[in-house]
């Protein structure tokens, strides 16, 4: 997965970036410039927690490669998704069974990052993430992954239900943390597995859901109820790897 950075010009290409999903790092935007689709501009800035350095027309004028920057200029992150067929393909290449960790609803970029850095470290073989409702590979993801994202593939996918389908077809079992499951400790986790996480408020969809073999509860004592989902995803990725070992 490899890293370039490009510079992208002009209001209406920095807001069709953003709705495309790409990852952007910074957007500088003209000192005074405060019209509709600047506003918008901030507006995805903030939600995709993009840094906004403002600065004067001759800066964005030397930035500027075209020339016609429009009063904005947008610096991108362009980090390449995986094909989930090379992700199982590398797992086969190993001689391991596929062990990935599928995200639903998880739209904060630093749960992603931490999640991609436990994937890693736990030796799944990918990440899964859908195209909606769910954070892209941004430059935060890539900063909270501490290297990670160099390492472990992430693919991208429009449905994530339909997804495991495919996947179960290919002998992977499918296991779904939920509060109201299983404890994790009384389920087999062993052999080909997909994690499956969803974000700490909503957890995972119910379509999701239904789709999956298994549902994992870990244990809490707390007066809380719920873990982060990064946390979450740690504390059973590493059941897995037990199970695996055991």
């Amino acid at each position: 997965m490899g890293y370039q950075e490009q510079t992208i010009e002009g209001r209406n290409a920095v807001i069709e970036a953003y709705r495309s999903g790409k990852p952007i790092d910074k957007i500088y935007i003209q000192d005074g410039c405060q019209d509709g689709p600047v506003m918008t501009i901030r507006r995805e800035a903030r939600k995709h927690d993009t840094l906004i350095k403002y600065v004067d027309r001759e800066r964005l004028d030397q930035m500027s490669e075209t020339g016609r920057h429009q009063g904005v200029i947008a610096v991108a992150g362009a980090y390449e998704y995986a094909q989930l067929e090379d992700i199982l393909a590398a797992a086969e290449a190993k001689g391991e069974s596929p062990f990935l960790i599928l995200l639903d609803n998880i739209e904060d970029p630093h749960n992603l990052g931490a999640i991609i850095r436990t994937a890693n470290l736990a030796g799944a073989h990918g990440v899964v993430i859908p195209k909606n409702r769910a954070v892209g590979l941004t430059a935060t993801v890539a900063r909270t992954s501490a290297g990670a994202l160099n390492y472990t593939p992430v693919a991208r996918v429009t449905n994530l239900a339909k997804t495991i389908e495919d996947l179960k077809k290919k002998g992977i079992w499918f296991v779904c943390a939920d509060m109201g499951g299983t404890r994790m400790y009384d389920l087999d986790l062993k052999g080909p597995i997909g994690l499956v996480i969803g974000s700490e408020g909503e957890g995972v969809g119910r379509l999701v859901r239904e789709k999956c073999d298994m549902t994992a509860a870990i244990p809490m004592k707390g007066d809380i109820d719920s873990l982060n989902a990064s946390v979450a995803a740690g504390v059973l990725a590493y059941e897995i790897v037990r199970q695996r070992y055991a």
